[in-house]
């Protein structure tokens, strides 16, 4: 299972029949893993990459370091349900360090994050403070390059 995984994590778009003659398997029992993985939530959703840039869109991001009380018997987990339940909010992580939780918030403007902060992050009960990092460029996103065309990528000589 874990070869069909990796395919996918790669590329989603991979079909069972084109995994199948990778891993020569069936096409059968690749689906039937497929299904189990998708039901079991091991597969949690397909994903594509998108240059919104290339694509005309202005979007502005923000990495956002939360300091959280943590509350008696579920620690962060409260308060990390609340924040990843803002639609806003794209990806949250307990991380260790000076602050507890990265949020990853994503508007279409920096005055929207800066909203999105201000009247509803930090006002949330246990929220101690937060920082934004803003965005500037994005140059590679899920292990994919975003700005430069593999062609145009070109190696550094090697010299002994």
């Amino acid at each position: 299972m874990r070869e069909i995984l990796e395919i996918l994590e790669k590329d989603a778009r991979a079909t069972p029949k084109e995994i199948a003659r990778m891993l020569d398997m069936s096409e059968e029992d690749v689906r039937r893993k497929i299904d189990e993985l998708e039901k079991s939530k091991t597969i949690v959703k397909y994903k594509t990459v998108i240059n919104w840039e290339r694509a005309g869109e202005e979007r502005a991001a923000a990495l956002i370091e939360v300091k959280v009380a943590p509350q008696r018997d579920v620690g962060f987990d409260s308060i990390a349900e609340r924040i990843y339940r803002f639609p806003e909010a794209r990806t949250v992580y307990l991380v260790s360090g000076t602050y507890d939780l990265q949020v990853e918030v994503v508007g279409k403007t920096m005055r929207d994050i800066s909203r999105f902060v201000t009247e509803k992050l930090a006002p949330l009960e246990g929220v101690q403070g937060t920082v934004t990092h803003f965005l500037l460029k994005r140059y590679k996103e899920d292990g994919d390059i975003l700005e430069v065309d593999e062609q145009e990528v070109k190696r550094l000589p090697l010299s002994l």
